[in-house]
């Protein structure tokens, strides 16, 4: 990037920050969630860093908060309020501590340093004064400075005493936070009223506290924990767990999820234990603010422009965060589909580190209005796939690029289109409604990137399970030309693969024998391996489950060949969960004549597949009928192991809910699926619970 565009960056960057502060803090409206903003400050600080001649007075890396609303007094704080540095790794704590070691080497008779872990909850911080032991005003955070008179919001909360157990004059400051279900309930209310909802528990929170009347506020049910002592008329406790145990004393409710911790490995597995459990919480939780424990080596630590240096919030993965479109490009699938994928600036969200995004297909592309260069937020969909959510279009500088699908095949260079498609293709007026897929395709059958991918798909675990045949090898088998279908891999030897590029004779007969290995196949992965489109996975149990009331016994691959053709369409719909696009795909495939001549040459190979018992739905008839979606990461057993449970007790499992939906299992950070079963009022359940009806 030129000086230039470093510049204007820079300043977009600024002015969009600040546009959307003023939303959040002001208005109390926000446009995008805290993860959002929290990378774009990360991004504009991460410049001011690099180039520091950018560094503006009015930057919004240098404020602290918002200016107060004019609708309440405004109030001077006694001390100033701070806010914290963020941490989104352990490197960067390990950077922090490294610092602040280095700041107290130079200083005199130095105590051990040890560290208060809390659990940092999202709500709004406010700031109680008392005077001898009464409560005489309570107020927002504001700029740090100025804040709000909110003493007769904040005097509806139950937890927050009038008067305290001793008589001093103390300033402290909180968290005031509103649980989980009082937040459904309010949103439940402001949808009947067609109001906006609130994004989450910490904007209602804020929401309440700013009504006028405190009758609003007192119906909110709000919360609040204390967790610090700006100033005491006495001496201040020696630590941070001390201060915890005053404030206990005085009557004030404070969390007790804290803990001390001598060095940052102690840090860093409470950190993770509560990554773990912070959906489980009545209330919101953004990560753990860490704080060197002794007040002493506070004083000494001091202060930067903005923040303690003493302390540090360690906050959880964002599980949303912007990037930058750096290049778009179109990979093929085994489909023949034509798929824009966006190349991104590394960035790390939800865990793992994202350099592409999938954008699906043209109409996607025009809807979001993405191009390359464009600035935009990417979450995980579905807990782990990639995906762009939004484009913030006012980072614009002009000098982005508008992305078009291209008229041939990247790969072969073949006649690319979009196929023309049946509505319904039951339809029976004599007239059958079609329209154009969303997708592009390559019309090449022999193109060599749709034949990769039909391989890759069929040796992969839920299909043939090939160990030791990636993309890489499948890649490097067909470019020498040993093999060019599937049902080419049963005839490779070791003497066909010992002389290439990447085989010893060990590698060669390991191959081998995994390939042999596979030759024996239960028959739902056998139909997935073929890389049916839209007959995936659970198409393929639906079937086996259901296939002999639809033909009758069906015992291996011969009887597949002869018998598969004769299924119609209605047919195929008679299995409950098999839609119009997968029957006429199903009929499709099982009538064209080279794949039937495949499954000919694959049983001449010896590939065997075992149909078991058909019509089978599991060792207990207890969950038949009854449909799972799984969101989120169990603690004890894997997605696939879970999937086999509820199979194996006769259940059926979705990818995506709907009110047919019996149960949504959740784990640990579950994705859009656990929002989308809370609309609908679908059952959501633990992994807890969920054993309990596997084992019933």
């Amino acid at each position: 990037m030129t000086t230039d565009s470093i510049k204007n960056r820079a300043e977009k960057l600024r002015a969009e920050i600040d546009r959307f502060r003023y939303e959040y803090h002001v208005l109390d409206k926000p446009d995008i969630s805290d993860e959002v903003y929290d990378s774009l400050m990360r991004e504009l600080r991460s410049l001011e860093e690099q180039y520091p001649e950018l560094k503006t007075a009015d930057s919004p890396s240098q404020r602290i908060g918002g200016k107060p609303l004019d609708k309440f007094q405004k109030v001077r704080h006694r001390v100033r309020q701070w806010s914290l540095d963020d941490a989104f790794d352990f490197g960067e704590v390990k950077k922090w501590e490294e610092k602040i070691q280095r700041i107290l080497g130079k200083a005199e008779n130095q105590e051990k340093i040890d560290y208060c872990c809390e659990i940092k909850i999202d709500g709004l911080k406010v700031v109680l004064t008392y005077e001898k032991g009464l409560l005489v005003q309570a107020a927002t955070r504001g700029d740090g400075v100025i804040g709000e008179n909110v003493t007769a919001q904040i005097k509806t909360i139950q937890s927050i005493p009038l008067r305290l157990k001793k008589d001093v004059d103390i300033v402290v400051v909180g968290e005031v936070w509103m649980r989980k279900y009082e937040l459904e309930r309010i949103n439940k209310e402001r949808e009947r009223q067609g109001l906006p909802l609130f994004a989450n528990s910490r904007n209602a929170g804020a929401g309440s506290i700013r009504q006028l009347d405190p009758k609003v506020t007192a119906s909110r049910k709000l919360d609040s924990y204390i967790y610090d002592i700006d100033f005491l008329e006495a001496s201040l406790p020696k630590s941070q767990i001390e201060e915890l145990g005053l404030l206990k004393e005085l009557g004030f409710k404070v969390n007790p999820n804290y803990k001390l911790c001598k060095n940052i490995d102690e840090i860093h597995e409470f950190f993770e234990s509560w990554e773990h459990k912070r959906n489980k919480q009545e209330y919101g939780i953004d990560g753990v603010v860490i704080k060197v424990n002794s007040v002493k080596l506070q004083v000494a630590l001091g202060y930067t422009g903005k923040s303690p240096r003493w302390a540090l919030a360690y906050k959880f993965i964002p599980e949303k965060v912007t990037t930058i479109v750096e290049d778009i490009k179109v990979q093929v699938g085994r489909t023949g589909a034509l798929t824009p994928v966006a190349h991104l600036k590394p960035v790390l969200v939800a865990g793992s580190t994202v350099s592409r995004a999938t954008l699906h297909n043209e109409d996607e592309v025009r809807r979001l209005d993405i191009r390359i260069g464009d600035t935009i937020v990417i979450h995980k969909a579905g807990d782990v796939i990639p995906e762009v959510i939004e484009v913030l279009k006012n980072l614009r500088t002009g000098k982005e690029k508008i992305f078009h699908m291209p008229t041939r095949c990247p790969i072969c260079g073949g006649s690319v289109k979009r196929e023309v498609v049946a509505v319904s293709p039951l339809r029976r007026s004599g007239e059958t409604a079609t329209e154009l897929s969303a997708a592009h395709y390559c019309l090449n059958k022999k193109c060599f990137a749709v034949e990769k991918e039909n391989i890759i798909h069929f040796v992969s675990k839920k299909g043939f399970n090939i160990d030791g045949m990636g993309e890489k090898i499948v890649e490097h088998l067909m470019s020498e030309g040993l093999i060019s279908s599937v049902a080419d891999i049963f005839e490779l030897t070791t003497g066909d693969l010992e002389p290439l590029e990447r085989f010893a004779e060990k590698s060669a007969q390991n191959l081998v024998e995994s390939i042999e290995k596979s030759k024996t196949i239960e028959f739902p992965k056998f139909l997935y391996a073929l890389g049916i489109r839209h007959a995936g996975e659970e198409t393929a149990v639906l079937i086996q489950r259901n296939l002999k009331k639809v033909i009758g016994d069906i015992r291996d691959i011969r009887d597949i060949i002869s018998e598969f053709p004769k299924i119609g369409i209605e047919d195929w719909l008679t299995i409950k969960g098999i839609g119009e696009k997968s029957a006429e795909s199903l009929v499709v495939w099982f009538n064209d004549k080279n794949n039937l001549n495949l499954l000919v040459k694959m049983e001449d190979l010896g590939v065997k597949v075992e149909m078991g018992e058909m019509g089978k739905k599991g060792e207990r008839e207890k969950l038949v009928g009854k449909t799972f979606v799984l969101t989120g990461e169990l603690p004890n057993f894997t997605r696939d192991e879970a999937k086999d449970m509820i199979r194996s007790a006769g259940g059926d499992i979705s990818s995506s809910v709907s009110k047919k939906t019996d149960y949504v299992v959740a784990g640990v950070s579950p994705g859009s699926k656990y929002d989308k079963a809370k609309t609908l009022g679908v059952k959501i359940i633990g992994e807890a619970e969920f054993k309990k009806i596997i084992k019933a």
